[in-house]
């Protein structure tokens, strides 16, 4: 909401896009034929139904990828605004040539999401409705080769999501010391070689710089024993997912912009996250716990009210795809979900 509660007439970002083609009304669920599928699309909409009810609600897609759950999520609330955040200018021209049928309904800003708080204050916002995060690699950037986020094609490694800044993974692998690189693999990528790892890497540098993704995972696919290669998947998996997450901040990003989200909704809005790794969804699931207990001492007999939890907790535990949706979607097969509703103000 604005400074005197009112949704409409959200002006843009500065630096952001802005859709202003006819907006056009629709009241059913009906995503229009890109090759990206959505995960858990219709427990997303239907989790945010509630909060988005009410007149010129505004939702906060905070990485909005190819524009899937925004896609939903307007064409179910007709009157709702979306702003839509992203790092990765590639998929902000994506979204908005697949959301310009809404016209002035759409903010997209260009940043990443645990800007959520200057975003909003940029536009002119002190609350929002809701927030979704769809976390980690989007499709986008997975069926890219030329991104360098898989190790099933050769490319160069790079791996960062906003190609406009910041260092690549091949600066990672070919500058940091032996003993960084193993603390990256061990804390982002729960590697049990990382060491190994780490010393074949040093050692290959030496000779010549790691500057492919195709190397780097005949590479960490040598260090490993061979008994352990034998299970688990492909061996560069988490050597990879830790690199990714290095390059691009991701665990310093979730650990700031969900407890800004929550700030930042009203009572009755609510957070959606979908994480798809362990680190992220622990995060998740401390920030939120959190905020769903009582502050007020355990030897009072009344809840005091400033002390009062500040959120309700919408699922039981995290949820996950079902059987139908993995078989259609397999990237829905890791996906944790956890949501909450604001039920109280800020003291």
């Amino acid at each position: 909401m604005t400074d005197d509660g009112r949704a409409s007439d959200i002006p843009s970002a500065a630096g952001d896009s802005t859709v202003s083609s006819p907006s056009a009304a629709g009241d059913s669920i009906a995503p229009t034929p890109y090759r990206h599928v959505p995960v858990l699309l219709g427990r997303v909409v239907e989790l945010f139904a509630p909060a988005l009810a009410s007149p010129q609600a505004v939702i906060v897609d905070a990485t909005l990828g190819m524009a899937g759950h925004a896609e939903a999520l307007l064409l179910a609330h007709p009157q709702a605004h979306l702003i839509g955040i992203d790092r990765d200018t590639d998929a902000l021209a994506l979204a908005a040539t697949r959301l310009e049928p809404f016209g002035a309904r759409i903010t997209l800003v260009h940043a990443v999401y645990d800007q959520l708080p200057e975003v909003l204050a940029r536009i002119g916002l002190t609350s929002v409705h809701g927030v979704l995060f769809d976390l980690g690699v989007s499709s986008l950037q997975l069926d890219d080769a030329d991104r360098g986020f898989s190790y099933a094609h050769d490319a160069p490694l790079d791996m960062r999501m906003d190609r406009s800044t910041g260092p690549t993974a091949a600066d990672v692998v070919n500058t940091y010391p032996a003993g960084e690189i193993a603390r990256v693999l061990r804390m982002y990528g729960e590697e049990r070689f990382a060491s190994r790892i780490a010393a074949a890497v040093v050692r290959e540098r030496s000779r010549q710089p790691l500057v492919s993704t195709s190397r780097l995972a005949e590479l960490v696919r040598d260090a490993i024993p061979a008994a352990a290669r034998r299970t688990g998947g492909n061996p560069a998996k988490r050597t990879f997912q830790a690199l990714r997450i290095e390059v691009n901040g991701e665990l310093v990003a979730v650990e700031r912009a969900v407890p800004a989200a929550v700030d930042a909704i009203s009572v009755g809005g609510r957070v959606v996250v979908l994480s798809y790794q362990s680190l992220e969804d622990r995060l998740v699931k401390q920030t939120f716990a959190a905020g769903a207990a009582s502050t007020s001492p355990r030897d009072l007999p009344v809840e005091l009210p400033d002390h009062a939890p500040r959120l309700r907790l919408l699922t039981r535990g995290a949820e996950v795809a079902s059987g139908e949706e993995i078989a259609a979607n397999p990237r829905s097969a890791s996906v944790r979900l956890r949501a909450v509703e604001r039920v109280r103000a800020a003291a």
